[in-house]
C-alpha cells in the first residue's frame, strides 16, 4: 500500500479500518472471481453473511493488519490433513508388554505369537522399555501387514507378513558414528558416587569397576583425592543420539599407583604396556564336552518350520538337568520365559561381550547377579520349540551374533603383534586427551 495512503487509513478510526479492509476483500472477489454473465456466483450470493460472520469475530484490539489476515484465515480456512488410518504407532511406555499392547490395540494373541516366533533368533521383543515404539502397517482390511520396532536411530527391527501368514524380520542397522569425550575427576567418598558426579553412568562405572577388581578393591583401597581420567564415546546416528556408549580409555591415580585399561579394536582391553586385563572365556561353557547336534549357521533350515532362519548359536545336545557354566565373568541381564526360546539367560561380559544360554530346564541365577567364569548358572532343558533337550549358546560381540566355537574370544593373552603398534599409538593419542582435560579441569 502506498505510503501516504497507509498514513491516512491509520489516521481513521478502528471501526473505519476494519469496514475498509471488508470492502478491499469484497472489491477484489467481485473483480476477480470468474463467474457467467447469467449466473451469479454462489459465494457473492453468500458474501453478505460470511462478511458479518467475520467482522463479528474479529479482535478490536488488533491492527487493520492483523485484522485482515483473521478475516481471510475465516473465510478461506486451511483443510485438515487427512489422516492415514493404515499405520499405527505405539510408543511404549513402563510396565508394557508385547501381550498387553496386542490386546489394547485390539490385536489376537495369537498374531503375536507368529510374530514371536519369527523373533526367536533375535529376542528383541523380550526387552521393550520407554522410548522404544512400534509401528504398525495395515492393509484394506485391517490386517497387519508388518510391524517395526524402533529401538533406537541406529536399530530397527522390521517383522513382515509372509504369504503363509507367519512372520520373517530384518534388522535395519545403521552404526552411525561415535564421538569420545574425557571425563575427569576425584573420588571423595565412595568411587561410585564421585564417578557419577564426573558423567559416569552405572553400566560405565560397573565395567571399570571390573576391569580394575583384581588389582584394587574399591570399597577399602581407594585414598580420598585420588584421581581417574575416562575417555567415553557416544553413538549417534546423525544428530540423534542412540544412547549407546563405551568406555574407551581409563586411567586411576591412587596413591603411588597407576591403573590403566585401554579397549582395542578387537574389542578386549589391554593396560598400557598391552597385557590383557581379561579373564579368559571358555569355549564351551559345560564341564565336558558333548555332541554339537546343530552349528552356527546363519542361513540354516529351521528343522520345525522348515523355513530359512538363522540360527545364531551352537547347540549341544545335552541331557536335560546338565549344569551350564558361565562362559566368563560378568553380569546377568536377563533371565526370561519366551514361549519358543524356552528359559533362557543372557550375561553382559566385559567389553563388548555377551553370552545367551536358550532352552533351560532351570535358571540358577537371578537378574542382576555378579557371576564368574565357570559358575554353574542353570540346568539344560527342552522349554520352549524344540526337537528335544539340548543347550543353545549364542556369543555376541558389539550386539552382533558370531560362532562361539571360532570366534575370537578373551584369553588373558598379551595384544597380538600385528596390532601393537596402532594400539600404543591409539593408547599415546587417548592419554594426552586425558591431561589435556585434567588441566582444563583445574583452571575451571
Amino acid at each position: 500500500m502506498p505510503q501516504p495512503l497507509l498514513t491516512l487509513t491509520n489516521r481513521l478510526p478502528g471501526t473505519h479500518r476494519r469496514l475498509l479492509g471488508t470492502l478491499l476483500l469484497i472489491s477484489l472477489l467481485i473483480v476477480f472471481w470468474p463467474s457467467s454473465p447469467k449466473q451469479q456466483s454462489p459465494l457473492l450470493s453468500l458474501m453478505p453473511v460470511l462478511v458479518s460472520s467475520s467482522l463479528s469475530q474479529l479482535e478490536p484490539q488488533l491492527g487493520w493488519q492483523a485484522q485482515w489476515q483473521q478475516l481471510n484465515q475465516t473465510l478461506f480456512p486451511e483443510p485438515e490433513p487427512e489422516v492415514d488410518e493404515s499405520i499405527v504407532h505405539y510408543a511404549i511406555q513402563s510396565g508394557d508388554s508385547l501381550s498387553r499392547i496386542f490386546s489394547r490395540l485390539g490385536f489376537s494373541q495369537q498374531l503375536m505369537h507368529r510374530i514371536m516366533a519369527a523373533d526367536q533368533s533375535l529376542l528383541a521383543l523380550d526387552v521393550l522399555r520407554p522410548g522404544h515404539s512400534l509401528t504398525f502397517q495395515l492393509d484394506d482390511n485391517k490386517e497387519l501387514l508388518s510391524m517395526e520396532l524402533f529401538v533406537h536411530a541406529g536399530n530397527r527391527v522390521l517383522y513382515q507378513r509372509e504369504a503363509d501368514g507367519d512372520f520373517s524380520y530384518q534388522e535395519l542397522l545403521d552404526e552411525g558414528e561415535w564421538y569420545s569425550q574425557t571425563l575427569v575427576g576425584e573420588i571423595h567418598g565412595s568411587f561410585y558416587l564421585s564417578a557419577q558426579r564426573a558423567g559416569l553412568n552405572d553400566a560405565e562405572i560397573a565395567t571399570v569397576s571390573q576391569l580394575f577388581r583384581d588389582r584394587i578393591n574399591f570399597s577399602r583401597d581407594i585414598q580420598a583425592g585420588a584421581r581417574f581420567q575416562v575417555i567415553r564415546s557416544d553413538n549417534y546416528v546423525g544428530e540423534e543420539a542412540t544412547g549407546q556408549s563405551r568406555i574407551e580409555g581409563i586411567r586411576l591415580f591412587n596413591r603411588r599407583q597407576q591403573l590403566t585399561a585401554f579397549l582395542h579394536e578387537n574389542g578386549q582391553y589391554y593396560d598400557a604396556e598391552g597385557n590383557s586385563l581379561q579373564r579368559a572365556f571358555m569355549r564351551i561353557p559345560l564341564q565336558r564336552e558333548f555332541r554339537i547336534s546343530s552349528p552356527f549357521n546363519p542361513r540354516r533350515l529351521h528343522p520345525v518350520t522348515r523355513r530359512v532362519s538363522p540360527h545364531n548359536g551352537t547347540d549341544f545336545a545335552t541331557p536335560t538337568g546338565t549344569p551350564v557354566l558361565a562362559a566368563a565373568d560378568g553380569v546377568v541381564i536377563r533371565v526370561e520365559n519366551h514361549p519358543f526360546a524356552g528359559r533362557y539367560i543372557e550375561i553382559q561380559h566385559h567389553g563388548q561381550y555377551k553370552t545367551r544360554y536358550l532352552h533351560l530346564d532351570r535358571a540358577l541365577v537371578r537378574n542382576g547377579q555378579r557371576v564368574e567364569r565357570g559358575q554353574r548358572i542353570a540346568l539344560s532343558g527342552a522349554t520352549g520349540r524344540v526337537t528335544g533337550p539340548h543347550l543353545h549358546y549364542e556369543l555376541h560381540v558389539n550386539n552382533r551374533p558370531v560362532n562361539p566355537m571360532t570366534a575370537n574370544i578373551p584369553l588373558a593373552q598379551p595384544i597380538p603383534d600385528e596390532g601393537r603398534e596402532a594400539f600404543f599409538e591409539k593408547v599415546a593419542f587417548m592419554i594426552q586427551q586425558m591431561d589435556e582435560e585434567t588441566l582444563l579441569a583445574q583452571k575451571r
